[in-house]
């Protein structure tokens, strides 16, 4: 039973280099931090189970994408632009409270906001303007430029981000945050 549980509990990304699911495939089931020995482009995506992020970079560096379990058969219905992948990383199951800490300025300075649930409009909420730094507490986290989980999308584990530029944002503007809680 322990066996089958292990296996059910599994990570699995499938990347494709053609369009539908065709071409040569590569099976994943970690991060990578270096895609690119394994296939020289992407145009679709299959995940079986869990939820990933990949980004366009080697080294978990550029623009990313969170995908969780389903199809995509074009690069389009993932939200990625071109047929450029080139990390991957999973996101872990969390079981337990989600918290993060906003800050108005770098270094985990200035006016604080507290956050536990997801929040559709930070800038309306908290009256921020800007976030410069974060703490992830507790959970795994997606921040938005924009409204309404609209535009680039970051993900923040546990840690300190002490500048904007830590969690891949080109500048301090956050619209929204969102837990990862679909694992299905």
């Amino acid at each position: 039973m322990k066996n089958l549980w292990s296996l059910y509990q599994q990570l699995l990304i499938i990347f494709y280099e053609d369009r539908n699911f065709l071409g040569a495939q590569h099976e994943c089931m970690s991060d990578c931090a270096e895609l690119i020995t394994f296939f020289n482009r992407c145009n679709s995506i299959r995940v079986e189970s869990g939820c990933f992020m990949v980004y366009e970079r080697q080294n978990y560096q550029g623009n990313q994408c969170f995908l969780r379990r389903g199809e995509y058969p074009d690069n389009h219905h993932a939200g990625i632009e071109g047929s450029t992948i080139r990390s991957c990383r999973t996101i872990p199951v969390h079981h337990g409270s989600y918290k993060m800490r906003l800050y108005e300025r770098p270094d985990l300075s200035g006016q604080m906001q507290e956050v536990s649930d997801d929040s559709p409009n930070v800038q309306e909420r908290f009256r921020m303007s800007d976030i410069n730094s974060c703490s992830v507490v507790d959970g795994h986290w997606l921040m938005y430029e924009q409204p309404n989980y609209r535009g680039k999308h970051y993900y923040l584990k546990t840690g300190d981000y002490r500048r904007f530029s830590d969690w891949g944002a080109a500048s301090p503007r956050v619209g929204s945050v969102r837990r990862i809680t679909d694992f299905n």
